[in-house]
């Protein structure tokens, strides 16, 4: 009887152990595969970001090397840097350093990428480089030129001794203290000497990136947890809550602030920050659960705009809605007369089963509402429509202060309309017909 057993089961455990073999095996091969294409990605933006550097301190010994007035090789110049200093970011997001400290590297390179683009985008004839701009290219040249060569040395012991970007990975999961990695020290070599640098002067043209949203520049005096009380139950229009509760947060800092809690008869939890210094409502949320749309864009608008006007955001005006399960949200921004401040958004999130607002973001309209002086326009609203695409059908137009590509508010002329089937919303420079800026609309972007 064993015998005959035996004689059946040897067959199959022998298939069974063959195939748990192969299944190991192929396993074993599937991992490899994936180390090696693993390994091959890091090596490339590796050598890649060597590479781009090294080519970034060319660039920019070329464009001092320009005649001043050269302006139209200057931009090709300039636009090449922020060209090169943005590839050179992403290789760095393509490594394993997420661990890693190089924060100061890539703050760095940013600063770099946005001094060039802010200047390779204005009328250099108009505007030229400064003298302190040309001063700050000098900088960045001779500190690129330490960075990169730093980078050729890591490059070189990579190649030299055959060394593996999985290593560094695996080094820096295992978190232990002292890394003994040529790779890793390398980098922290790089990091360490960029935070090491003077303060560069990077120009007015970068001071609004410099700038700071911090609580402790609005206007009004600390207000007390009991007074935050009294503002949220004014906002929620004193409807019954339970459970209230304040908590201060970032105590002792610039973003000082207060977070009110409670529960509405429903026991939906509500939640409101406040910043301490004045008291403004930063933002609100509701935990309501939204039932099945019953609104359409217009109903949600309406119901928002009322909102807004009886909760000490008058005089706003839609700029954009989008939808998503069940609740819309939808942008507004402060009209003062006619033109629409672009800067002083509020966001709205409205439940489209009944209308009630869900949730509120308060933000750019807490820093950015002030007084404003703005001049007449030097064109006509016929002047500004001459700069549009001739193609281009004309649905609406409003004068509208925006902010451009570098940070700058500027007055626009702003041409809603149709071109080529789409829905876009133009922005013409209203003192010099430039075209400022273009968005792509939706259909229910646009109020009926």
């Amino acid at each position: 009887m064993y015998t005959r057993l035996s004689a059946v089961m040897f067959p199959i455990v022998t298939v069974l152990l063959v195939g748990a073999v192969l299944w190991g095996y192929q396993v074993n091969q599937e991992k490899n595969s994936i180390l090696i294409k693993a390994e091959n990605q890091y090596q490339r933006a590796f050598h890649d970001l060597s590479t781009h550097i090294d080519k970034l301190h060319t660039e920019l010994g070329n464009t001092l090397a320009l005649n001043s007035a050269s302006h139209d090789s200057q931009r090709k110049s300039l636009v090449n840097v922020w060209r090169l200093t943005s590839e050179a970011q992403n290789e760095i997001n393509q490594l394993p350093l997420t661990l890693l400290p190089f924060n100061k590297t890539e703050e760095f390179l940013s600063n770099i990428a946005n001094f060039s683009y802010r200047a390779a985008v204005r009328d250099l004839s108009k505007e030229p480089l400064s003298e302190d701009e040309m001063k700050t290219l000098t900088a960045l040249y001779e500190r690129s030129k330490q960075i990169a060569g730093d980078l050729r040395d890591v490059q070189s012991k990579v190649i030299a001794n055959s060394l593996r970007w999985m290593d560094v990975e695996t080094a820096l999961a295992t978190e232990h203290k002292q890394l003994d990695n040529t790779i890793i020290d390398g980098f922290q070599t790089v990091d360490k000497k960029v935070s090491e640098y003077e303060e560069v002067n990077w120009g007015p043209s970068m001071s609004a990136l410099f700038e700071k949203r911090t609580f402790t520049a609005l206007s009004g005096n600390d207000t007390t947890p009991e007074e935050i009380k009294q503002k949220a139950a004014r906002f929620l229009d004193n409807r019954p809550v339970t459970d209230e509760q304040v908590v201060e947060n970032g105590a002792g800092t610039e973003y000082n602030s207060y977070t009110y809690t409670a529960k509405d008869g429903n026991g939906d939890q509500l939640t409101l920050d406040f910043t301490k210094k004045g008291g403004q409502l930063i933002w609100f949320m509701s935990s309501r659960e939204v039932g099945e749309p019953k609104l359409a864009p217009d109903q949600a608008r309406a119901a928002a705009q009322t909102f807004l006007d009886t909760h000490g955001y008058a005089g706003t005006t839609p700029i954009s809605y989008d939808a998503y399960q069940n609740v819309a949200s939808i942008v507004f921004a402060a009209r003062r007369d006619n033109i629409i401040l672009y800067p002083e958004k509020v966001t709205v999130r409205v439940a489209l089963d009944n209308g009630e607002v869900t949730g509120l973001q308060a933000s750019d309209y807490l820093f950015e509402h002030k007084a404003r002086d703005l001049k007449p326009p030097a064109l006509d609203s016929k002047q500004a429509r001459q700069k549009l695409n001739p193609n281009f059908q004309v649905s609406d137009e409003s004068l509208a202060l925006i902010k451009n590509d570098i940070g700058q508010e500027v007055q626009c002329y702003q041409f809603t309309g149709r071109v080529n089937g789409s829905l876009y919303r133009i922005y013409i420079n209203a003192d010099n017909g430039a075209e400022e800026k273009i968005e792509q609309l939706k259909t229910a972007d646009v109020a009926a």
